[in-house]
């Protein structure tokens, strides 16, 4: 009888990592390079997982670990290049690296399409590495639609089905990619919420916010739309400027958009080109006084899971307008202004209504901080997932 068969015998206590305690159970975070809620997501269950005394490897490009602290978690980094694309060479690297960091482990969960697919076959090729096991439990957690257009988008499907296939449980952070997963072949799809990490406290009440993003009088009267995110194809952000064209109402409504990214300099140029009343702010670290300066947020992305700038602004009393997209909806309930994506009319008229309505602002603000109480948090999203844990390694 092989030992996870014995009834005596405790499933973690089997194939201990190195530097792990016997009995102890060791998982293996993987993700490719990441700058917003993934890397956020995997450094709250890292430091989630230490916590309950999980022994936690992760697997990540050079910087991530200092611009997220994995380490400061008490988790184990280990370097691997996982590139955006696929490159013979580069994945071998990687495929090699990951290996040697799986070795030793009782689960790997592995985050994002490109990580998925590497983990894969680094752990079907496990069987030839002492202390590498085939059986070792995949999970893969998807935070991502895939939007991709052409043969990106045929080759994009291809590894979605592999992934979705040979991952023995998929978790969607939202319902649309549970059934994405379920539609693609997926044995075990279940609904995976990321937690947003709870937010440090501002440094500035919003008289003080408002005077020093308005470089003006803290009494300055004029609103401000708040947008966050990477400058990237998803944020749809040049849908924001097509709805800054419509106009956003009385009081010369000032929109700032906190993020950097790819799309910038085309940004600029545009807003310049048709001056108009948007500031890109470039990558900020004070996103609490962001909030506490604006009147409301807008998102304008063409898909999003469970947005993270939603939850902080719902969380800090800020109203807010999204397109209806993706995860949005399930997220904010009735607590949330919410128009067709690509209808920038529409966007720029829930928006100047919603400036205009001081009394729809305040019952928002309430209404979205009830929803919030409703969500999972960290310490809820931590022990889900390691509940699944206990059940896959029970179940190999």
């Amino acid at each position: 009888m092989i030992e996870s068969e014995r009834d005596d015998v405790d499933p973690f206590a089997t194939r201990a990592g190195k530097g792990t305690e016997p009995g102890q159970l060791h998982v293996v975070l993987v993700l490719s390079a990441a700058s917003g809620g993934v890397g956020a997501h995997v450094r709250s269950l890292a430091q989630g997982l230490v916590a309950h005394g999980v022994a936690v490897t992760v697997c990540a490009p050079g910087g991530t670990d200092a611009l997220f602290g994995f380490s400061r978690t008490g988790a184990r980094f280990h370097l691997v290049d996982i590139t955006p694309t696929s490159g013979a060479r580069s994945d071998a690297t990687a495929i090699g690296e990951l290996r040697r960091a799986f070795t030793g482990a009782d689960i790997v969960h592995a985050h994002g399409l490109r990580a998925g697919l590497l983990a894969d076959l680094a752990l079907r090729t496990a069987g030839r590495f002492p202390g590498l096991r085939p059986e070792t439990p995949l999970v893969v957690t998807s935070h991502h639609a895939m939007l991709a257009t052409g043969l990106d988008r045929r080759l994009q499907r291809l590894m979605e089905r592999r992934v979705a296939r040979a991952a023995d449980l998929v978790l969607g952070a939202s319902s649309d990619l549970v059934a994405r997963a379920r539609e693609l072949g997926a044995t075990d799809a279940r609904l995976g919420p990321v937690a947003a990490p709870p937010m440090p406290a501002g440094g500035l009440d919003r008289s003080a916010a408002r005077a020093a993003l308005l470089r003006g009088s803290a009494e300055d009267g004029r609103p401000v739309v708040l947008a966050v995110g990477r400058l990237v194809q998803q944020k749809s952000f040049g849908l924001l400027l097509d709805a800054v064209r419509y106009g956003l109402g009385d009081g010369d409504p000032l929109v700032v958009i906190a993020g950097e990214g790819p799309e910038e300099d085309a940004l600029r140029e545009r807003i310049a080109a048709e001056k108009l009343p948007v500031e890109l702010l470039g990558y900020r670290t004070d996103v609490p006084d962001l909030l506490a300066a604006a009147d409301l947020v807008v998102v304008s992305s063409r898909w999003e899971a469970r947005s993270l700038v939603v939850q902080e602004a719902m969380r800090a009393g800020v109203p807010v307008v999204s397109t209806a997209v993706g995860g949005v909806p399930e997220l904010v309930g009735e607590a949330a202004v919410l128009v067709p994506y690509g209808d920038p009319a529409a966007l720029a008229g829930a928006v100047r209504e919603l400036l205009a309505d001081p009394a729809r602002r305040d019952a928002l603000t309430a209404a979205g901080r009830l929803q919030a109480e409703t969500w999972p948090d960290e310490a809820a999203t931590v022990a889900q997932v390691l509940s699944t844990y206990d059940e896959l390694v029970q179940r190999t």
